[in-house]
């Protein structure tokens, strides 16, 4: 599926996996964000074995009548307050995909997978 925008010179086709890696590079930009959480581990370690950059981990794209509904799968630092970093993520990814793409998402839904202990 992609997201189409209709212009005055034809339509512009957005595929998901180009909203995922906008919403992915939003999200780990955001202070406590310490990496994404798989949702496909078998894509996913495959892009580890081929080293590949993988932004669209842990991001899922849902269509909707009117734009797109977003769910984020983070892990964040021991120690950070957790409220305060997804409202930061939810905050970022919608100016990111306003400001980028275009794109208006519906909801940005937030899910903390793991807490990791980084070392000093």
């Amino acid at each position: 599926m992609a997201v189409k925008i209709k212009t005055k010179n034809g339509t512009i086709d957005v595929s998901n996996d180009v909203i995922a890696t906008v919403v992915g590079s939003a999200a780990t930009d955001n202070y406590g964000v310490v990496g994404m959480a798989s949702k496909n581990q078998i894509r996913d370690n495959l892009n580890e074995i081929l080293r590949k950059e993988n932004y669209s981990r842990g991001v899922v794209v849902r269509q909707q009548d009117n734009g797109v509904a977003i769910d984020v799968y983070i892990i964040v630092g021991f120690g950070t307050k957790i409220s305060e970093i997804s409202k930061n993520v939810q905050s970022k990814v919608k100016f990111s995909l306003e400001s980028i793409l275009g794109i208006s998402a519906n909801s940005v839904n937030v899910f903390v997978q793991g807490v990791k202990v980084l070392n000093d």
